[in-house]
């Protein structure tokens, strides 16, 4: 079996045949496991760069060769090729030189380890025999292949093999997984991020047209009052909580629509107040608010049993004492497995008719990241959603490996998710370089989020003591700036960028559920900046796989 190459039909220039002689000679001589690109061109800033041949060769490294048809001479220093009127300078070195340069900066800037492997450049004349002496200070003579070399055997293979052994720039051999990294960086060429941006709009609109197709689910169940709706991240849970709750007040009914999160709460808000009045809940918020809303007695921030346990008890009682009148026909909860075993009778006491008002429920068992375990005391028709509506391929099936559950992507390619391996402790830090890196390739301040899973960010902790938790969230709506965040209080939130700062986990045994919702939150692109070994430990093999194909991005600090 010959090698692999890329393009599979590639067009060869009017050289005489040089370049089709010596690429066919390459697939002839290399090893099955050797890879061969034609005609690679790359882009560095506003130079452009062409590479008549590279070989990526597993065991050895790379080499590029320029090939040069015809007949060349050198003198007083200078390339010729041609003869008589037709003879013009060349410069073979030179080109060769800087395309190998081009290339090597283009792996080390997308973080590839093929970066570092030996890689040597060569000059070819397949139509030209040069003499076993001949050299110049800046051409070695194993650095040319000649027509000799084509004649002899696998004479081209021993020429690209001792010239990447002798003369390579780089410490290390091409490993067989380092191999796969450049196919798959090359074979469609470097993504220009315009190229990224565009992808990323047209990902938002396939995104929007596929998450309003779930509403048919809702159609097939309008008569059933009792719901479980089931899913992975990004398979459109909240879209259907809220369209829920919508039809059910379209309908006359007093609908109470909840969550447990800050963030998802008032995001609840913003959209129930664009809906005409007719459709709007009876209540919009956090279940904590509700029984305070009732008359419940306030409580300290920082006392933990007043929200675990005061609250939801308050509720049923409250409940209890109002008229029916004031009850709800139907709630819609999303977000449910954040709630505790105490919630649910207190909730279920808030229902007119405990027997035939609604309850809906929407939940994710994988981003139970709170310590609580909480189990609706009632019998619900059960929906599976399998499919994630939200992320790229590339992300989806990062943050799907920490799943038991089998979720298929559905969403568009996209660029492939980002790794910064930096210890903890600098994660932080190394994630704020990440989102100046990021806006200096153009994203849009306002579609990049930094999530921290350990300590919150400073500038989370500063812009909610200075304006409150409402205004903080109002920032994240406004989609201006870059937003900072924590895994914690994102849950059914997501913007096209999310860099995941992994600095740690409060809980230990919730350390792979936090990461499966920081994951899960990108929609476009992933950027994932902590300590790799410590994330495939909590990950398993199967997150080790995935983020094996993830891009080793170095940022300046």
């Amino acid at each position: 079996m010959p090698p692999r190459t890329f393009p599979t039909e590639p067009a060869y220039p009017p050289d005489g045949g040089a370049e089709r002689t010596l690429h066919e000679a390459l697939l002839a001589q290399l090893p099955d496991d050797a890879v061969v690109f034609h005609g690679l061109r790359l882009q560095e800033e506003e130079q452009e760069y062409e590479i008549d041949l590279l070989v990526a060769w597993p065991g050895f490294g790379i080499a590029a060769i320029e090939v040069k048809g015809g007949h060349i001479e050198r003198r007083d220093g200078t390339w010729y090729q041609g003869n008589g009127d037709q003879r013009h300078r060349i410069d073979p070195v030179g080109q060769v030189q800087g395309a190998r340069h081009a290339l090597q900066a283009l792996l080390r800037h997308r973080g590839l380890l093929a970066a570092e492997s030996r890689t040597a450049h060569l000059v070819a004349f397949p139509h030209q025999y040069v003499g076993p002496d001949w050299a110049t200070l800046d051409l070695p003579r194993d650095m040319i292949v000649d027509r000799g070399d084509l004649e002899r055997g696998h004479g081209l293979a021993e020429r690209v093999r001792n010239a990447i052994t002798r003369y390579g720039q780089g410490h290390g051999l091409l490993a067989d997984a380092d191999l796969e990294e450049v196919v798959e960086a090359l074979a469609g060429g470097f993504p220009s991020q315009a190229e990224h941006l565009a992808a990323a709009a047209a990902h938002e609109d396939r995104l929007e047209q596929m998450t309003r197709d779930q509403g048919r689910i809702l159609d097939l169940l309008r008569e059933a009052r009792r719901l479980r709706v089931v899913g992975g991240a990004g398979s459109g849970k909240t879209w259907l909580a809220l369209e829920q709750a919508r039809r059910r007040a379209r309908a006359g009914e007093s609908v109470a629509l909840l969550c447990y999160s800050r963030g998802l709460g008032r995001y609840f808000e913003r959209v129930v107040a664009t809906w005409p009045v007719r459709e709007r809940p009876t209540y919009v918020g956090l279940f904590h608010d509700l029984p305070r809303a009732w008359g419940a007695a306030a409580g300290a921030d920082d006392d933990g049993d007043y929200w675990e346990r005061h609250l939801p008890l308050a509720l049923g009682e409250l409940a209890a004492q109002r008229s029916p009148a004031d009850l709800f026909d139907a709630v819609v909860v999303d977000e449910a497995q954040d709630f505790g075993d105490l919630w649910w009778p207190s909730l279920m006491r808030c229902l007119r008719d405990p027997d035939t008002s609604g309850l809906y429920v929407f939940m994710d068992d994988a981003q139970r990241v709170f310590p609580r375990e909480g189990h609706v005391p009632i019998e619900l028709v059960q929906v599976t959603l399998d499919e994630n509506l939200r992320s790229t391929k590339q992300i989806a099936q990062v943050f799907g490996a920490l799943s038991e559950d089998l979720l298929r992507p559905r969403g568009m390619d996209g660029p492939p998710v980002r790794l910064v391996d930096v210890p903890a402790e600098q994660a932080v830090g190394a994630a704020d370089d990440a989102v100046d890196a990021l806006l200096d390739e153009g994203w849009a301040p306002g579609a990049v989020t930094l999530l921290a899973t350990g300590r919150r960010h400073p500038a989370q902790v500063n812009e909610v003591a200075l304006g409150g938790h409402a205004a903080y969230w109002d920032t994240f709506f406004a989609e201006e700036d870059v937003f900072y965040g924590h895994v914690l209080g994102f849950k059914g939130l997501e913007r096209p960028v999310v860099v995941l700062a992994v600095n740690g986990v409060r809980d230990v045994a919730r350390a792979r559920e936090m990461l499966y919702t920081g994951l899960s939150r990108a929609r476009s692109l992933l950027v994932v900046v902590g300590p790799r070994e410590w994330i495939e430990q909590v990950g398993g093999e199967a997150v080790r796989r995935r983020l094996g194909k993830a891009v080793r991005w170095e940022v300046a600090g």
